[in-house]
């Protein structure tokens, strides 16, 4: 099943955030059997990060919730909501 995670970052968090990227994006790598797709939000000028969207395949919530917490940005406190809802895509392809 699919699910998509919303995480909304703490305010004044960027550095955070920049801070924990390349381990980040190095966990993710080394989950791309249930990451099927991932991306910050940003801001409304569109330029700097302020949360993170993921679309996760996993049995249930629950999996997903385990999975996200082993997230460096999640370890690092950076997230001030995080949001998971089950999904079903009508349109387009996930790889």
């Amino acid at each position: 099943m699919l699910f998509v995670a919303s995480c909304l970052d703490k305010a004044d968090h960027l550095e955070v955030r920049l801070a924990n990227r390349p381990d980040h994006l190095a966990w993710l790598d080394g989950h791309r059997d249930a990451v099927r797709l991932a991306g910050p939000f940003l801001d409304a000028a569109g330029e700097k990060p302020v949360g993170s969207m993921l679309i996760i395949e996993a049995a249930s919530a629950a999996a997903v919730e385990a999975l996200l917490a082993e997230d460096p940005y999640a370890k690092a406190g950076l997230f001030a909501s995080v949001e998971i809802r089950p999904w079903r895509m009508t349109i387009g392809a996930i790889a």
